[in-house]
């Protein structure tokens, strides 16, 4: 067996060796609960395994099918990219491709002037929330009614 590593490197993310390894997997951005487990059962790896345990083979797999996981089974609904609009296919994106591209499609939306892409800039919620009482950061704090300071008898 393999020494214990209190640091481990998959998809350019440091993942500490203490914690569970379908847990430790969610802190690469782009990857949830229910992908984790579903890349540990792919790599016929234990979800409760420490992540320091795992060999640099495991790690290596673990990294190619974090890359493209529709070619190891995974199904295409867990997938964060469908029906790519400028390429037409299914991806999966993780780490800076998926900040990058989640830009690209902000900034598109905006050229577009479409209803997002308007409240994106407008700092406004953009999936229909209410906007009284939350989404208040340059109002300041709510004040209350202002009385004149006399109480009335």
């Amino acid at each position: 067996m393999a020494e214990f590593r209190h640091l481990v490197r998959i998809a350019n993310t440091d993942l500490k060796g203490e914690k569970q390894l379908a847990y430790a997997l969610n802190y690469v951005k782009g990857i949830g609960v229910p992908l984790s487990l579903a890349i540990c059962k792919v790599a016929n790896l234990s979800p409760s395994m420490k992540t320091g345990d795992i060999s640099n083979e495991q790690v290596d797999r673990l990294d190619e099918i974090i890359k493209t996981p529709l070619k190891f089974g995974i199904p295409v609904w867990m997938v964060n990219r469908r029906k790519d609009p400028e390429s037409g296919e299914d991806t999966h994106l993780v780490t800076n491709n998926l900040i990058f591209v989640k830009g690209n499609d902000i900034k598109f939306m905006r050229r577009i002037r479409s209803y997002k892409g308007v409240r994106h800039s407008l700092g406004q919620p953009v999936r229909g929330q209410r906007t009284k009482s939350n989404f208040r950061k340059n109002k300041g704090k709510v004040m209350g009614v202002k009385t004149s300071g006399k109480k009335r008898a």
